[in-house]
């Protein structure tokens, strides 16, 4: 089934406030997530990444996915969702810059794929993409 994931830049003190909104299949891997963000989100791939369940950013009580413990690569959205009450799907790239992103699901009910159509996909995005690498005055 197809599912639509809203993902936003998380208030890091950035001016910008990107957002976008994705047509994901549910078997989708947070490793297949991983790579459409990174697609999305127009960054080089070259940082390590996780993905964490909590009820805040910043809370110490969570469910880590990373390649440490391998469930990135075995972990689909089916698996995870629906998420415990009260608690959020992020996603944390470049442990030096600390890009983080907050996951949520559509309450807008599943969908069967369309023929024709790649998945997956972005469908709406919203303010400006962050720069990964911005280029510091001296």
């Amino acid at each position: 089934m197809i599912w639509i994931l809203e993902i936003k830049l998380f208030h890091t003190g950035r001016e910008n406030q990107w957002k976008v909104s994705v047509e994901i299949d549910s078997t989708s891997t947070l490793e297949d997530l991983h790579y459409l963000i990174q697609y999305a989100v127009d960054f080089d791939n070259d940082h390590l990444y996780e993905f964490y369940v909590s009820k805040t950013a910043r809370s110490r009580s969570r469910e880590c996915f990373d390649d440490e413990n391998g469930k990135i690569y075995t972990t689909t959205l089916e698996d995870l969702y629906p998420l415990e009450k009260g608690k959020k799907l992020y996603y944390m790239f470049d442990y030096g810059d600390s890009w983080l992103f907050v996951i949520t699901k559509s309450r807008k009910g599943p969908q069967e794929s369309k023929e024709g159509v790649k998945y997956p996909r972005i469908i709406n995005e919203a303010g400006n993409k962050p720069e990964q690498y911005p280029e510091w005055e001296d």
